[in-house]
């Protein structure tokens, strides 16, 4: 159990948050496990509810109120819907940091945060292990997609189609950059997130090969670390408070006019989360943290923002493209047309957008494997949604739901494309 003191700081911090929720239910109308189970629980007024007078739920059932509580994607739909401006994700995020402070993290959380992610160089040792073997369980399941499936991990990641990871990660291809600004004038700090680094790397390169276009600068420094947000979902606040001082320390000393990353979720995290949860870090910390928070941004918005690219004509044989928006980019960062203006900016692809082009893909990091089926209902309507397009590609900003929109596909048995836009940008240079 955590320090008890601390433990009930965080609680009278967390009640002063859940008096904002009027319980007005708009958020019923936004929620993708709602939507899929019509229960008050697994709505956020439900949840919030649930978190009233927690310090007395503590004692009569924490594993329920957590189990309760995981129920959720934390994908922030919630939260931009609410009219009264309720932190949802906040109060979620704390409330099961508290939860697991009073229980203790799971001995397999533990292994794989505290052991390994918190290390980024043993990490990056184990993955580069895992890719030299990964043929030997491992079939291919979908040419087009690039998806794998795998017989004997179905215990573990059940049904899924996945993408083996890449064979020569981005740090090794690229240990480290510093390049001066050339025609643009900037420069950037470069912060491709894991699934970039490891098993997304074509979004890594075609990153770089943008930046070199436009006489872009890089700081790409050895020794990043996760972004924290995989520890801190499930309420492992002392890995998640290790990760962003690893990368503190990463980015330490470098010039840069912004920390650009391709990965929604990463980038969410840096510019509102890790200042959201600065005050549990030291005063030069919470300095270095609001530097970095104000400098961060999605590649599509540096792009399509920043460099004052023009989309040309579409080509009259273009390749049909649709869109899906990631939640951590359209929600809470509200970037949506520039995504749009990278793939405007290939004439080989003209645009077709999707019904639901904003709805959840049911990824939520590990609720994808926690609660799989939940996931794949989800899953499937955006699936149905790709599909009934007609495109032939459908581009998103997240590696993590180009990873779970890749399974619904390749499991469909569906011929359809997966890309990042920069990706898409950069087959045009």
């Amino acid at each position: 159990m955590s320090d008890l003191p601390e433990l009930l700081k965080q609680l009278g911090e967390l009640d002063d948050q859940l008096v904002t929720c009027m319980r007005c239910g708009t958020c019923q109308a936004v929620c993708p496990m709602y939507e899929q189970t019509g229960r008050e629980a697994d709505v956020a007024r439900g949840k919030i509810a649930l978190l009233e007078g927690l310090a007395y739920k503590l004692v009569k059932d924490p594993e329920g109120v957590q189990d309760k509580l995981s129920r959720c994607l934390l994908c922030g739909s919630c939260a931009a819907s609410c009219p009264s401006g309720v932190k949802v994700l906040d109060i979620f995020i704390k409330a099961r940091s508290i939860l697991v402070a009073y229980l203790g993290l799971p001995t397999v959380k533990k292994i794989i945060f505290r052991g390994m992610l918190t290390k980024p160089g043993l990490f990056d040792g184990l993955m580069s292990l895992a890719a030299k073997f990964q043929g030997l369980f491992t079939s291919p399941a979908n040419d087009v997609i690039g998806t794998s499936c795998s017989r004997l991990l179905q215990p573990i990641i059940g049904e899924r189609h996945f993408r083996l990871l890449a064979k020569t990660p981005l740090h090794r291809e690229f240990p480290s950059l510093d390049t001066p600004a050339g025609a643009s004038g900037l420069k950037v700090a470069f912060f491709p997130g894991c699934m970039v680094d490891k098993m997304y790397t074509g979004i890594g390169e075609a990153s770089l090969k943008v930046f070199k276009h436009h006489g872009v600068g890089v700081f790409l420094p050895a020794g990043q670390a996760c972004c924290g947000i995989p520890a801190l979902a499930s309420g492992d606040m002392d890995s998640y408070l290790t990760l962003v001082r690893e990368n503190l320390a990463a980015f330490k000393g470098g010039s840069f006019d912004a920390l650009v990353t391709p990965c929604a979720s990463c980038t969410s995290t840096i510019k509102e989360v890790w200042p959201m949860l600065s005050d549990r870090m030291s005063p030069s910390e919470q300095k270095a943290i609001k530097a970095i928070a104000e400098k961060t941004m999605d590649i599509n918005a540096f792009v399509a923002d920043k460099l004052g690219v023009v989309p040309p004509e579409p080509a009259a044989d273009a390749v049909t493209v649709t869109m899906h928006d990631p939640c951590h980019l359209k929600k809470a960062l509200g970037v949506s047309a520039q995504p749009r203006k990278l793939v405007a900016m290939n004439s080989k692809y003209v645009l077709k957008e999707m019904a639901g082009a904003d709805t959840c893909c049911g990824c939520g990091g590990s609720f994808t494997l926690t609660h799989a089926d939940m996931s794949a209902k989800i899953g499937q309507r955006k699936r149905d949604n790709i599909k009934n397009s007609g495109a032939q590609v459908v581009a998103t900003g997240c590696p993590a739901c180009m990873m779970q929109i890749s399974d619904m596909l390749s499991r469909n048995g569906d011929n359809i494309s997966v890309k990042h836009p920069i990706e898409i940008y950069a087959e045009s240079l």
